[in-house]
């Protein structure tokens, strides 16, 4: 049995992993109220640039961008969105595992795939599997930038423009609740004008906004459309990094609080345990001292 001297140290220890859990567990909380602003404010654009998009592409179904053309290359593209952290429970775990089922699937069809890190653990995994990763983007902070994630993803967009690659798909954790997040597999290109149509008419279910799209085009429609498809897919990846921000914070609030709580039950169990040492030790001592004192007065 441990003595009391060992339990007092090991309570001690657990009362400093809860000090430290409860203070990550505070911080998350804030971080996460305003990665949720920035998620939500990021959404209004998102959805207006899906509108747009989809009708353009009622408006001139003459014209088809590249990245609504399907090619025959044997690659797939595969763009990871993780943390730069660890200590939010099972979030990366999920979005990977997802990556890694879709990557034996790539594999199964014969194909190659190379792949776009945004994010630590997603470019840690990457590298530990030996997949061919073409670009990547770290240390994002608690912000997202877009102009940090242009470069990387532009590696992937160009190649699918150019014929090099099949497809490009996206995976990110989508931000539900505090309590909920869900891992999304996505496609991104090529684009689909039905999924376009159904994105744009869910955004103004959503909103209750319904507008005439008669549009003006300077210089011509084709410059508008190239430019325009191009910000779409952008929007659409920022969105899934503010997405997963949120998430990456919403789970890591409930990963501390579960470890300050876990480490408050093991203080109250150790506490009762020395409790019980002492009082046997006292016990203990009480019982020789009277046998000590029988044995003189006998």
């Amino acid at each position: 049995m441990a003595t009391g001297k060992e339990i007092r140290g090991k309570i001690g220890n657990f009362e400093s992993t809860k000090k430290i859990t409860k203070a990550m567990e505070m911080i998350s909380v804030s971080k996460m109220r305003k990665a949720q602003e920035r998620m939500r404010s990021a959404r209004p654009y998102s959805e207006k640039v899906r509108n747009i998009a989809a009708h353009l592409g009622q408006a001139n179904p003459e014209y088809v961008h590249a990245f609504m053309k399907r090619n025959d290359a044997k690659v797939v593209g595969m763009i990871v969105v993780s943390t730069d952290k660890g200590l939010c429970g099972g979030l990366n775990t999920n979005v990977l595992r997802s990556v890694t089922n879709k990557l034996r699937d790539i594999k199964n069809d014969g194909m190659t795939t190379q792949a776009v890190a945004i994010g630590n653990k997603g470019l840690g995994f990457l590298n530990r599997i030996g997949a061919n990763v073409v670009a990547h983007v770290t240390q994002l902070g608690d912000r997202p930038h877009l102009e940090r994630l242009i470069g990387p993803v532009k590696v992937l967009l160009d190649a699918y423009a150019k014929g090099e690659v099949n497809a490009v798909f996206l995976s990110y954790t989508r931000f539900i609740n505090t309590m909920k997040q869900e891992v999304v597999m996505e496609q991104l290109l090529p684009l689909s004008a039905l999924q376009m149509q159904v994105d744009a008419k869910a955004s103004e279910a959503t909103t209750g906004q319904k507008h005439g799209w008669d549009y003006i085009y300077e210089p011509d429609a084709q410059a508008v459309i190239d430019d325009l498809l191009v910000r779409y897919v952008e929007a659409l990846v920022f969105q899934a990094v503010a997405e997963n921000m949120a998430s990456e914070h919403a789970a890591r609030m409930v990963a501390m609080k579960a470890a300050t709580d876990n480490a408050g039950n093991v203080i109250g169990e150790l506490k009762l345990i020395y409790n019980k040492t002492r009082q046997a030790a006292i016990t203990k001592e009480l019982s020789e001292i009277v046998s000590g004192a029988a044995a003189i007065s006998g």
